[in-house]
């Protein structure tokens, strides 16, 4: 790294002096070589652009050769995918270009194997509309009947990374391009820091089941402390975790690496432990009592909009709390639906892979529940889960969402290269580690443009992708405009894999038979 090289460079001065003491014919040569290698290293080190080269001067620049060789090289073997799943290529490489506003045309046409089972695209229209008349920045208005202080929502967001699984400088270039940008940052289970709160972007502060930010000594949910971070100006809408696609079922980890007495002070826990959050609530153990503790977290927070995030698991339930929010008349302002294909820097293997509803599916379900109860009006819906592109925006709208987070897609950004080592402390982009001495390669400055770049771009691409199917308002969006190859003859659309409920449906049982059975065994006093 930058102490190593500068000793090296030392230490080279040295022995070609010592060359030049005993006469030796090479010490010009070797002098000129390290003359050259120094000046090169403390370009690197003094340029903001590259984190890699910056963090490890000189070495850094094969990183770079490598990327001029796309798409073979760089593609196939520098960037790995994160837990085993493969990211498309194209969109992987779109999300760089467009943080570096570079030009993403795609040369020789798609890239897709357009007959493959599983490509999907969407219907456009013959008579499409002119970007020009197009709204280029759609809003969501978060906040329902009981909200005091409804919040207009970009409809793509920054998803939830805490402060101490990302270092001071990412979390800061987020929210200062969240600033630049006019969109939300989340911030994670680990609770507001400094870094958050520097740059005065939008926070959605999401509370884990270990309540950092928000806790007594015992751990245990403190409405007074709660309150001190609610009322914060920067806080605009509170999410409650109650599950992550990443792990279901599983709580947070903080390795004892990460656990710096910084991030100890912020989450009220002891610093150089590894920090296991519970896998349940203890504020709450039915969906009676979510829905009273939702009520509960909005009233101490002045009204703002409170909602809650989870990866679909047993449908009932879910069920069991929709039958809750009726039997109160009390209704989240949002629901955030995790996807099973959610990544992380520390999970089981067994839970990033195999449990968890992916986010389709969950997504179509929590969807049609919210339909099928008549209770849709009261609530917007937020997708999180690999979302990457306008395309991804269109995809997820259609099934049924109102706004869409993402988390990797944004820490690419910033300039993560999927080197896989997130939860060893030693990312050499400095976007996930707490040594200071990688975080530094991070300069928030640049950064912080990157992120809105991406952000931006990607906005644009979602509403050129409205206009194309013919229509002005993301609500028309439907599961018909989407189409999936399912096999090399057969073809279906969105509406024909992910059914839609009849509004009331549910009430009236007029309804699929696939829900029967967790609406039979669906309560609202316990979970089963």
């Amino acid at each position: 790294m930058r102490k190593g090289f500068i000793i090296s460079a030392i230490a080279g001065i040295f022995v070609s002096s010592l060359l030049s003491y005993y006469e030796s014919p090479y010490w010009l040569v070797l002098l000129a070589i390290i003359i050259v290698l120094t000046v090169i290293g403390f370009r690197d080190m003094m340029q903001t652009k590259h984190s890699i080269m910056r963090t490890y001067p000189v070495f850094g620049r094969m990183r770079y050769w490598m990327e001029a060789l796309r798409p073979k090289l760089y593609q196939y073997f520098i960037e790995s995918d994160i837990d085993g799943r493969p990211i498309n290529r194209i969109d992987r490489s779109t999300i760089y270009q467009r943080a570096k506003k570079e030009t993403d045309s795609m040369p020789f046409g798609t890239q897709m194997d357009v007959y493959a089972e599983g490509y999907e695209w969407m219907s456009h229209s013959i008579a499409p509309k002119n970007f020009h008349i197009l709204d280029k920045n759609p809003r969501v208005i978060i906040g329902n009947k009981d909200c005091k202080q409804p919040y207009s929502s970009s409809v793509f967001n920054v998803s939830a990374m805490s402060f101490g699984s990302l270092s001071s400088n990412a979390i800061e270039a987020l929210n200062a391009g969240a600033k630049i940008g006019g969109f939300a940052h989340n911030t994670g289970e680990g609770g507001i820091s400094p870094h958050h709160l520097r740059n005065g972007g939008d926070i959605i502060w999401q509370i884990g089941t270990g309540y950092f930010g928000c806790r007594d000594d015992e751990g245990n949910f403190s409405p007074e402390v709660f309150k001190q971070n609610a009322l914060r100006p920067e806080v605009k809408m509170i999410e409650l975790k109650i599950s992550q696609g990443a792990k279901p079922g599983h709580g947070g980890i903080l390795p004892a690496s990460k656990n710096t007495p910084e991030i100890a002070a912020i989450r009220h826990i002891k610093p150089g432990i590894t920090v296991a959050s519970p896998p349940y609530h203890s504020a709450f153990d039915s969906p009676i009592e979510l829905i009273k503790f939702i009520k509960q977290l909005r009233d101490l927070s002045g009204g703002k909009p409170v909602g809650f995030k989870l990866c679909i698991g047993r449908g009932n339930e879910f069920i069991g709390i929709c039958k809750a929010m009726i039997e109160l008349d009390t209704f989240p302002d949002f629901i955030t639906v995790d996807g099973g294909e959610g990544g992380t820097g520390a999970a089981p293997q067994e839970f990033s892979n195999y449990v968890g509803a992916p986010l389709l599916d969950g997504l179509a379900f929590v969807h049609n529940m919210l339909v099928g109860y008549n209770i849709r009006h009261h609530i917007k819906i937020i997708a999180s889960g690999k979302i990457l592109s306008g395309f991804s925006i269109v995809r997820a709208v259609a099934i049924g969402a109102d706004a869409c987070n993402s988390a990797r897609a944004m820490m690419m950004a910033l300039g993560c290269i999927q080197a896989l080592q997130c939860n060893t402390n030693k990312c050499p982009t400095g976007v996930a580690t707490q040594n200071p001495e990688l975080a530094v390669g991070l300069v928030i400055d640049d950064k912080k443009q990157r992120v809105a770049n991406y952000h931006a771009e990607t906005v644009k691409n979602f509403v050129e992708l409205m206009g194309a199917a013919g229509i002005e308002n993301p609500r028309e969006l439907t599961r018909s405009h989407i189409y999936r190859r399912v096999f090399m003859n057969e073809i279906r659309t969105y509406e024909d894999i992910f059914p839609s409920v009849e509004p009331g449906g549910m009430i009236s049982g007029n309804m699929p038979d696939r829900y029967k059975l967790d609406l039979a065994t669906a309560y609202i006093d316990r979970w089963n």
